[in-house]
């Protein structure tokens, strides 16, 4: 049993999940086969791009997408430095270099269009953005910033499926998120809005990157297990370097469930999140991260950005103390020792929040009276209780 009274996360699984797991079980065909192709349809048709290709995980997504885009060894890729570590691993694993920009602010930790043009050079091939906690990046600005320059740009989405982006005018208003750039990484890993345990979608409106995915993803052969299977083909050739990316069929089948549940489940994230931002934007020195957004988030994330360092140690005691998890998304990248070549000046805004931001506890099955508790406790920590 879990430690944590209120967990940072939680899944919404049930009947329909059990169900789609004794549906693989009784078919007796485990790895990728029709649960996968039956996904990847289902997921593009959601979001609205041509294609979908089911992978690994959202870090097979993000090595896949940079591989398939003929990126070679020292081009630069500007990305964002609070961010998982996995998209700045998997630039360096495609033997590019990864080139960090600061965040447009503490309550808007995307990366910022004008560090992105500041950081262009001869050598910079591609964008990599990010739309943290489900809010998404300013993705009208930055789609003419890599036009102007020609770079090919990757929405890391991990955060933000289901997300759509509102914007006055442009080619990125009302699309959502994976389909806005040149090719969309998501993440089904547990804690996430559709979560299967590991496993992860490509999705791009682009044939030739499609077909270089695909093919990517399972050692670069001309046929798979499931088409020998169904006697599609009997041999194979390899016309590509490739790797071992697949998704199997369990996890796919869960993934079609939390599908289906996935409008009403962010929904209730959307109207979780609005109770955090009335309750905690009221406290003086901090701000609930994207307290301005008028889009259409996913809500991925609650964070608060207190007042400084010594207030956020005191709110996480707190809570801990009350049997709440918290987390920090995330530590500032070019920190870790892996990144001390790539480090450079500090980026201020991306260091101050990453000394500031405290994760809250969200998930579907939160209740209000959770929520409020959570608020209390945080307010009693800043010393601003019935202020």
């Amino acid at each position: 049993m879990s430690e944590w009274r209120i967990p940072l996360s939680d899944l919404d699984y049930g009947d329909a999940e059990r169900d789609a797991v004794l549906r693989v079980l009784d078919s007796r065909w485990l790895s990728m086969g029709s649960e996968v192709e039956a996904f990847e349809h289902e997921f593009a048709s959601r979001i609205g791009a041509k294609y979908a290709i089911a992978v690994a995980n959202g870090t097979a997504a993000l090595h896949l997408a940079l591989v398939a885009l003929g990126l070679n060894r020292q081009d630069e890729v500007i990305q964002p430095a609070i961010n998982f570590v996995a998209a700045a691993n998997m630039t360096l694993a495609a033997g590019c270099v990864p080139v960090f920009g600061d965040i447009v602010g503490i309550a808007e930790p995307t990366i910022d269009p004008e560090q992105i043009r500041l950081r262009i050079t001869p050598r910079t091939r591609a964008v990599i953005v990010m739309h943290y906690g489900g809010y998404l990046t300013r993705m009208g600005e930055i789609l003419d910033i890599c036009s102007e320059h020609k770079l090919a740009l990757v929405e890391d989405s991990c955060h933000a499926v289901g997300a759509h982006y509102a914007c006055t005018a442009g080619k990125a208003n009302g699309r959502m998120a994976g389909r806005i750039g040149d090719i969309g990484c998501f993440s089904f890993f547990s804690n996430k809005n559709l979560a299967v345990g590991e496993g992860g979608m490509i999705t791009t409106d682009r044939e030739d990157l499609a077909d270089s995915v695909r093919k990517l993803r399972s050692h670069g052969m001309t046929s798979l297990s499931w088409d020998r299977h169904r006697g599609h083909a009997y041999s194979y050739d390899v016309t590509a370097n490739g790797y071992n990316y697949r998704l199997d069929e369990i996890h796919a089948a869960l993934g079609r469930a939390q599908l289906e549940k996935l409008d009403g489940n962010n929904r209730r994230r959307s109207d979780l999140s609005l109770i955090y931002r009335n309750e905690l934007d009221q406290i003086a020195g901090c701000r609930f991260a994207f307290s301005d957004y008028s889009g259409d988030s996913a809500c991925h994330l609650a964070v608060l950005v207190a007042p400084d360092a010594t207030c956020r140690n005191s709110v996480v005691h707190a809570l801990r103390d009350a049997r709440i998890q918290t987390s920090l998304h995330y530590p500032y990248i070019p920190w870790f020792k892996a990144f001390e070549a790539f480090r450079g000046e500090d980026l201020p805004k991306s260091v101050a929040f990453s000394q500031r931001a405290i994760t809250l506890p969200l998930f579907p099955g939160l209740t209000r009276e959770a929520v409020e508790g959570i608020c209390s406790i945080i307010r009693q920590a800043l010393g601003a209780e019935g202020k």
